[in-house]
């Protein structure tokens, strides 16, 4: 297809309408639209694992709308009452087929290319220090699923040419990503689908939501997406090429022989589809102090914050202080334990006692951490119930010298910390001295090993 031909394409079909609605509603929905994707650890554009695998997601809507307007494109030449005329001409029909498909297909790769790519400013345009090619892969088949489903859309109409053809098909793909996709369940802690087997799944273009930024998709993924895809766009081509019924029937060759060799390049398995980033995951230290690649640029405001709790637990705890603080690399499921640790001080950015915590308020979140270790399971955004926030602000208040102070960033408000914490504050600060350390031992081995509520025993096991 030469520019000339494009140029016509471009004029007479609504391919470019078909881009600029594509990019217009991603858009839309990234930024009018409320949602995990435009907050927390897992912003959007916040790294480039996460800006592809957010884009990727949005073909939950996207890839059924690219195919429906493919589908109208299929009836452009039925609508204008061409068709006849068309068979007549001496050009053969593969020739239009792929200038037809080809600038659709051209168009929304362009759209998806354009978002990504404002994606990609913004991500450099912020603090993200770990630059990795890892992510291109990722939106290259989420754009090369756009062009297929829309080619597909376009063969499909011109087999069964109706009006009725466009719309049903915009559902029908709407229906298949919904019913394939894959959602973080409470046991695992990758997505899974719990309607289809996970290589059925994958035959669906959308990807999960982003929940965990040191994940990424497997090669494999890639490698049978990407075959699947291009069945797909074959049996597009042929559908639009195709003139009468056995060549119809013969389309479909390419669709069932790509997802076939699909079937046996994706992963069975769903820990083998989302995969930890071992790069991104890597240990980026200063001193005690030590984050992941992915957050290298956390590190500076860590270090002081850091180095100060640690030296606080130690005159608190003695020989059983944590020596280091360093960020958790550990896979966690929804409502799952979080990690715990002895010797360390463990960090989740995602909460945002932590993650919104600077200067002195992330060195009173790092002791309370240190002092008693949360064990209950944490949401999104946050970890520990409202007993665990006052457990930890009673604990650091005892280890800094000071008065409890209320953990900010959680969603139990400072009235109702305050209200639960101020009677055991005030019974446990009437003990003597040692008693109060005897205590605090307990609570921290209790937090630790998950086996009591530690308020229940800075309070003496007795009820609150």
């Amino acid at each position: 297809m030469n520019l000339r031909i494009l140029r016509i394409e471009l004029r007479r079909s609504v391919a470019p309408w078909a881009g600029a609605v594509v990019l217009v509603a991603a858009l839309a929905f990234l930024h009018l639209v409320p949602g995990p994707w435009g907050k927390g650890g897992a912003l959007w554009t916040g790294q480039w694992t996460s800006m592809a695998l957010w884009t990727r997601h949005l073909l939950v809507f996207l890839w059924p709308l690219a195919v429906g307007l493919g589908a109208l494109q299929g009836l452009r030449d039925r609508r204008s009452r061409m068709a006849e005329l068309l068979t007549s001409t001496p050009r053969p029909e593969r020739h239009r087929a792929a200038a037809l498909a080809g600038t659709t297909a051209l168009t929304l790769f362009s759209a998806f290319a354009l978002l990504v790519l404002l994606g990609a400013v913004r991500v450099l345009a912020g603090d993200a220090s770990y630059t990795h090619p890892g992510w291109l892969p990722i939106s290259l088949v989420g754009a090369l699923a756009l062009g297929a489903g829309a080619v597909l859309g376009m063969g499909v109409a011109r087999a069964l040419p109706s009006v009725l053809t466009p719309p049903a098909l915009a559902v029908a793909a709407l229906l298949l990503t919904s019913s394939l996709r894959q959602t973080q369940t409470s046991q695992d802690a990758v997505p899974v689908s719990v309607a289809v087997s996970n290589r059925f799944s994958l035959l669906s273009p959308t990807v999960s939501e982003v929940r965990e930024t040191l994940l990424t998709l497997s090669v494999p993924v890639h490698l049978g997406q990407t075959v699947w895809l291009l069945g797909m766009a074959a049996t597009g081509l042929a559908l639009l090429a195709a003139a009468g019924p056995r060549a119809r029937l013969l389309a479909l060759t390419p669709l069932l022989a790509g997802g076939a060799l699909a079937m046996l390049l994706l992963p069975a398995d769903p820990r083998d589809t989302y995969v930890l980033d071992r790069a991104a995951a890597e240990r980026v230290c200063e001193g005690p102090v030590c984050v992941t690649a992915l957050r290298r640029e956390r590190l500076d405001e860590l270090t002081g914050p850091g180095e100060e709790a640690l030296r606080v637990l130690r005159d608190a705890l003695g020989d059983r202080a944590p020596v280091s603080v360093r960020e958790t690399t550990a896979l966690r499921a929804l409502s799952a334990t979080p990690e715990r640790s002895r010797d360390s001080v463990l960090v989740d950015f995602d909460d945002r006692v932590i993650g919104d915590a600077g200067g002195e308020r992330l060195t009173r979140a790092l002791v309370a951490q240190g002092m008693v270790p949360v064990c209950h399971p944490r949401s999104d955004t946050e970890s520990g119930t409202q007993e665990d926030a006052a457990a930890q602000s009673i604990a650091a208040a005892w280890a800094l010298g000071e008065e409890p102070v209320p953990l900010e960033g959680t969603m139990h408000s400072a009235r109702h910390q305050a209200d639960l914490a101020g009677p055991v504050w005030k019974r446990f600060n009437a003990l003597p001295a040692s008693e109060q350390r005897k205590r605090i031992g307990a609570a921290h081995a209790a937090a630790v090993s998950c086996s009591a509520d530690a308020l229940t025993v800075l309070n003496g096991g007795a009820p609150r």
